[in-house]
């Protein structure tokens, strides 16, 4: 069963980028291709427990099991050692992907306190859009009695798109509330 955004996708975006961008073919338009959700905890150095409770977050948030992330190098200024966990990170794909796109754009981003948009900017110019949330608690899902701790996340989305101006139409197509730059 499609997602609502998936099914928007398929009806409404895929046909209005294929006049604006005048494509040949239906497979030059570009789509979703992930989105990977990033949590660091840097306190983890010091507490594994608060590690488990971002994990744990991260999953409810996205609706399947974050892997925990470890440090490849170690650095001593930090008390970081090699092997020791520092965050998690979940990697979405497919029916997850749209409906996790869906919650973000029409629940999570209106919930951000004093929320303008996000910046038009973010792309990494190869139709990759990052944005990063300072907290956890404006996802339906996180029960605010129940956090310890208010963590910031990063959110990358990967698209198809050979550069950031298609990219910046497909998120467009989905009603990704980008600011107006000066």
């Amino acid at each position: 069963m499609k997602s609502r955004f998936h099914e928007h996708y398929e009806t409404v975006v895929k046909p209005a980028l294929m006049t604006q961008f005048k494509y040949q073919s239906v497979m030059q338009v570009p789509h979703l291709d992930k989105i990977v959700i990033n949590m660091g905890v840097g306190e983890g150095v010091l507490d594994q427990k608060k590690v488990t409770a971002a994990a744990n977050e991260l999953s409810l948030i996205a609706g399947q099991k974050a892997v925990v992330t470890k440090a490849k190098i170690s650095v001593a200024t930090f008390k970081l050692r090699e092997g020791m966990a520092v965050g998690c990170k979940v990697t979405l794909r497919r029916t997850r992907m749209y409906e996790f796109l869906d919650r973000l754009i029409t629940i999570a981003l209106p919930r951000v306190r004093d929320f303008r948009g996000v910046s038009a900017k973010s792309f990494d110019g190869r139709g990759n859009y990052a944005l990063g949330l300072k907290e956890q608690l404006v996802f339906p899902e996180i029960n605010y009695d129940q956090v310890s701790d208010i963590r910031g996340m990063d959110i990358v989305i990967c698209t198809s798109a050979r550069n950031d101006d298609e990219a910046r139409a497909l998120l467009k197509g989905f009603q990704m509330p980008f600011t107006i730059e000066r």
